[in-house]
């Protein structure tokens, strides 16, 4: 039996291509106005100090883990903004006094098919159907709400090992920069005891070194903070779900079977445990 989908995966590899040739879209022309004749019309600094500050190599590798990084982001956080439009359905009814029979489950599972099929997977939705696949088979509040916690975790860690590919680069980008900064540095060791022209050649080779070390850490403090933006962001998604099914399901189970005769033939106590009631 295939997986029930809760959400809409994200294209990675095609965007890597899209963002590859984005970025040589953008870094070829750059390039040819830095090294070009009218390049001294627009920068008072010489046009190959800014080709080596920002058009270097290992420069362009961080933009490309950047950018890719980037499209990453902003079609998850797209997908987050569509998920908690799932709360605005009406997926359950959220008027005051409502109850939830047993029998219920199925009519409601229908329904919840019916929603989905017309606005895509919901995490909210999935949890909504377990929670109701398992009212139907146990007829027990307790169950349904074990199963609920059950499926919040499967959500957050899906969602947290999808994240593995932005970690991987905002890890990567650094790490590019100190692969230019170990080049640099190298070369101007190499050189550096040799006097004259060599030792010019030297400096240049610390200023790349610098140049990939800047480039990298201003991109990577930018990546890590869309990262925890967005880690924050789904973790409240699939808080924001648990709650409303408890809410607005496990707290409005109705069970019936549980209600024993009293002493005297009449209504009795209440036996196992009734769903508690929400005080908000």
């Amino acid at each position: 039996m295939p997986l029930t989908p809760s959400q809409r995966s994200t294209r990675e590899w095609p965007l890597l291509i899209f963002t590859v040739l984005l970025v040589g879209a953008i870094v070829y022309p750059l390039w040819q106005n830095f090294v070009g004749d009218q390049a001294e019309s627009w920068f008072s600094l010489a046009p190959e100090r800014w080709a080596k500050l920002l058009l270097g190599p290992e420069q362009i590798a961080c933009y490309v883990c950047f950018v890719w990084g980037l499209f990453i982001f902003l079609s998850r956080y797209h997908e987050t903004r569509r998920q908690r439009a799932a709360f605005g359905l009406g997926l359950l009814s959220t008027e005051e006094g409502t109850r939830i029979l047993p029998e219920d489950a199925r009519p409601l599972q229908r329904r919840l098919d019916q929603l989905t099929a017309l606005h895509g997977p919901f995490i909210l939705a999935n949890m909504i159907r377990t929670g109701l696949a398992k009212l139907g088979l146990s007829r027990s509040s307790l169950d349904v709400r074990e199963t609920l916690k059950t499926q919040a975790e499967v959500d957050l860690g899906r969602l947290i090992s999808s994240m593995a590919t932005m970690n991987y680069l905002a890890w990567a980008i650094p790490a590019i920069g100190f692969f230019g900064t170990v080049r640099g540095l190298a070369g101007s060791m190499t050189l550096a005891g040799q006097g004259g022209e060599q030792l010019r050649i030297a400096t240049q080779h610390l200023t790349i070194a610098f140049d990939c070390t800047l480039v990298a850490l201003g991109l990577s403090l930018i990546s890590m903070f869309l990262i925890h933006t967005l880690q924050r962001d789904e973790e409240s998604l699939v808080i924001d779900c648990q709650q409303y099914c408890l809410e607005h399901l496990v707290n409005r189970i109705y069970e019936p079977d549980l209600v024993v005769a009293g002493p005297h033939g009449g209504a009795g106590m209440i036996a196992g445990n009734l769903p508690e009631r929400s005080t908000r």
